[in-house]
């Protein structure tokens, strides 16, 4: 183990291999340090509001635009300019820190890679520490891996590199600062900065970011400050920082215009991330007798609130001058069925062309060997454009009872129960052995999709709604005695390690229990 020299009142409780060090340097360390002494408290005031906020919800509030802030949805006013290494963003690709997913998607012909320290990546302390030498290297074009008899290393065009720190809610255990767990966010974020920012900047591009997460414009108005802070530390020019924000909760749906606002001289637009979207929907009304939504695969993009939430994002974003990103599709190729591939690939293409049409600068995929078909569908739409901003929709006009129009709510299937069990499971023990992004029945399961799984069997179990299409009241009872054999089924396809014994645990624990817990990934970080 290698002995670092840290600031005063800084403990790292994470092993130190010698690589680590070119990362955990002193006044990497100290801007950490610095940040989380400066906003600590004010993220903890953060999560404090959104406990309350979640109460007042399961009361049986209803969310609805701000009134104290209507002058700034009705002001004219814009993002400042997109630098032009983010002015096309046709198709992104997204995946985890992992060194060989960083050189392929960096490879894979998508206009942008975000890499991602969070919901696709398994926060093992290795894995935070390697993928931030693996950025280092990538950005400097060094990086080189050799796996299988195969070499492999950065083509001269690459993707413009965007980051996704973890989310407000997510510490880091491993640092302690005066005693307290560091932000996991600020802990990713300042690493980054402190050892790429001018380096990107000399080569042409900048620090950019994904936020994920929020829940409120005050959560946004959090990391503008943070921005601030930190290129003022680092003497860059204010605005070098440009960030994209993921509305994927419900809440921060209400204050788009707000967080776009608040970050405007570091925006990058909005991006519609629709899987946790569905998954804070649930969590916000899993008390409401009233809201029960179908099986996972029914809650599509087409749904009434989904189509709301997507067309209102593209028409607040164009407005503001700002990019409007499409979200992810979460299928992959499927090699050894043809026919399987083709319906596949079909929903891939659809997708895509919804986006394009309706007006999107870009969307997202999972697999290097989506790229093609998604950015053909784009092509189509925009041609030689790099984006669409001016197409402005203005025939788009949502309401909160639009966004609150949650349909549908049948079929509810037993299949449609054990695909949730079965995914919950497999996920949850790849994500204990350290694999945060995971192919599961020929979709792409990150944290997200997970969180989707175990929260509508939860609600299902507790809604007068959560009744099977035969007619059989879904019950606590059922799903533990299918729990056994989904993870029989699990361990068929993903072998019989240890922790699929200690996920389906888990998920029975949290798809049962009287209790929600808040995101599934806060006891789980406890364990890895």
């Amino acid at each position: 183990m290698t002995q670092l020299s840290l600031p005063e009142g800084m403990q790292i409780s994470g092993t130190i291999l010698p690589a680590y060090a070119q990362i955990l340097t002193p006044d990497a360390l100290a801007l950490v340090a610095k940040l989380s002494r400066s906003f600590e408290a004010r993220r903890q005031e953060l999560l404090a509001l959104r406990v309350q906020r979640a109460a007042r919800l399961d009361a049986g509030e209803r969310p609805d635009f701000l009134a104290d802030t209507a002058h700034i949805r009705s002001g004219d006013w814009k993002i400042a300019p997109i630098p032009k290494a983010l002015e096309c963003r046709r198709v992104e690709i997204t995946g985890p820190v992992e060194r060989k997913m960083v050189i392929n998607a960096f490879n894979s012909g998508a206009d942008s890679y975000m890499t991602d320290f969070e919901d696709s990546n398994s926060p093992v302390w290795d894995n935070q520490i390697s993928g931030q030498i693996n950025l280092m290297d990538a950005i400097r074009k060094t990086i080189t891996l050799e796996q299988n008899g195969k070499t492999y290393r950065l083509n001269d065009k690459v993707a413009t590199l965007v980051v996704r720190p973890r989310g407000w809610h997510l510490d880091e255990k491993h640092v302690l600062v005066d005693g307290k767990r560091v932000s996991g966010g600020v802990f990713d974020f300042a690493l980054f900065m402190f050892h790429n920012a001018k380096e990107l900047l000399a080569r042409g591009a900048g620090p950019y970011f994904y936020l994920p997460k929020m829940e409120s414009h005050l959560e946004a108005r959090l990391w503008n400050d943070i921005f601030v802070m930190t290129q003022n530390e680092l003497g860059l020019p204010q605005g070098t920082i440009k960030a994209t924000v993921l509305i994927e909760t419900i809440l921060a749906a209400f204050e788009m215009d707000e967080i776009l606002y608040e970050l405007r001289e570091h925006s990058a637009g909005l991006n519609a991330g629709r899987w946790d979207y569905i998954f804070s929907c649930i969590k916000k009304f899993k008390l409401d007798k009233d809201f029960c939504l179908a099986d996972r695969a029914k809650v599509t993009m087409t749904a009434p609130f989904m189509r709301s939430y997507a067309l209102l994002l593209l028409q607040t974003c164009h407005k503001r001058n700002a990019p409007a990103i499409g979200g992810m599709a979460a299928l992959i190729p499927i090699k050894n069925d043809p026919a399987k591939n083709d319906i596949a690939m079909g929903g891939v293409r659809t997708d895509k062309a919804r986006d394009a049409t309706d007006g999107y600068d870009g969307g997202w995929v999972a697999h290097p060997g989506l790229v093609e078909l998604a950015m053909a569908e784009f092509k189509k739409v925009l041609g030689d454009k790099p984006n669409q901003i001016d197409k402005q929709r203005p025939d788009v006009v949502v309401t909160a009872a639009d966004l609150l129009n949650f349909q549908p709510e049948t079929p509810i299937t037993e299949a449609g129960l054990r695909y949730n069990i079965n995914v919950g499971i497999h996920y949850l023990g790849a994500w204990l052995a350290g694999n945060g992004c995971v192919p599961i029945h020929n979709l792409m399961e990150d944290a997200a999709t997970a969180e989707i799984s175990r929260s509508q069997v939860w609600q299902w179990i507790r809604s007068d709604k959560g009744v099977l299409e035969d007619g059989r009241k879904v019950t606590a009872a059922m799903v533990r005695a299918m729990i056994p054999e989904e993870l029989v089924k699990v361990k068929e396809i993903a072998g019989s390690g240890a922790t699929y014994d200690r996920a389906a645990t888990i998920f029975e624990e949290m798809s049962t229990s009287e209790s929600f817990a808040e995101f599934l990934t806060l006891p789980l970080y406890e364990e890895i």
